[in-house]
């Protein structure tokens, strides 16, 4: 009977052998990774629009219904989506103290992630304008002259040529933009809060936004200089014509008056 021979394994045949299992699992993981990361985000997404629902029901709900579908006192929001949130909430409009005809804007009492966690839960009741990015409302690559362009035909009408704000009809007003971040004037061209008409981007296209938002930071700035001197508020004629009927005709008037006592002692003499 013939032995039955053995044959001996390779001595490197255990490292080819562990090397494609390694880079089978790389494989696999690099399967799983994507799906993984996805599920991450939902799970967070999820978890802030669990959070936003609370602070809804605490401080929203009494006005705007306990499901976002608007009451006699307060509007829907279903569709308004996460930028008006952001920028109601963001610049102390919202919660209102109560109702009137315009809201100004205060003190803001929510944190960031809190206004984030509301605006997550707003945009899961409907499609709306989402919260611009940096790069959206940023100064690179704009065209401030566009910008005061595209500002004068759009939006002096109401909040005067250099962003100064201006009154309105019936209690209404245009609020000042000096000061304002950047990232609430875009969000408010998009949305149109109030009294404001909206400027979506079939209007306005995002680059249109990005160049009026450098012109008023041009025209605002502490180290923007007045060519004409004396400025008078920025207010353009109004605040001129205030001046040359008050200092103007005041100042003829005493002139006048000075004039006319000269003469009587001069008669008198």
């Amino acid at each position: 009977m013939k032995k039955l021979s053995t044959r001996r394994r390779h001595p490197l045949a255990a490292v080819v052998v562990l090397l494609f299992a390694l880079a089978a699992a790389g494989g696999v993981f690099s399967l799983l990774a994507p799906a993984s990361k996805a599920q991450a985000d939902e799970s967070a997404q999820s978890l802030a629009i669990d959070e936003g629902k609370k602070l809804f029901a605490v401080g929203c709900a009494s006005c705007h219904g306990t499901g976002g579908q608007g009451s006699s006192d307060g509007p829907s929001l279903v569709g308004v989506g996460a930028a008006a949130v952001d920028f109601q909430v963001g610049t102390g409009r919202m919660p209102a103290q109560q109702p009137g005809a315009q809201i100004p804007a205060k003190k803001v009492i929510y944190s960031q992630a809190e206004i984030d966690q509301l605006a997550a839960y707003i945009a899961s009741l409907g499609a709306g304008p989402v919260i611009p990015t940096k790069n959206e409302y940023g100064p690179e690559g704009s065209d401030i002259a566009k910008g005061g362009e595209l500002f004068r035909t759009n939006c002096a009408q109401c909040h005067n040529f250099t962003g100064k704000g201006g009154a309105l009809t019936h209690g209404k007003f245009a609020p000042s933009l000096e000061g304002v971040a950047p990232k609430h004037i875009y969000e408010a061209m998009q949305t149109g809060p109030q009294n404001m008409p909206s400027f979506p981007d079939t209007t306005l296209s995002s680059k249109n936004k990005k160049d009026i938002i450098a012109y008023l930071d041009a025209v605002n700035s502490d180290n923007t200089e007045s060519p004409g001197g004396l400025e008078l508020g920025g207010l353009g004629p109004v605040s001129e014509g205030l001046f040359a009927w008050i200092f103007g005709l005041g100042a003829l008037i005493a002139v006048a008056v000075w004039v006319a006592a000269r003469t009587a002692k001069a008669k008198k003499s």
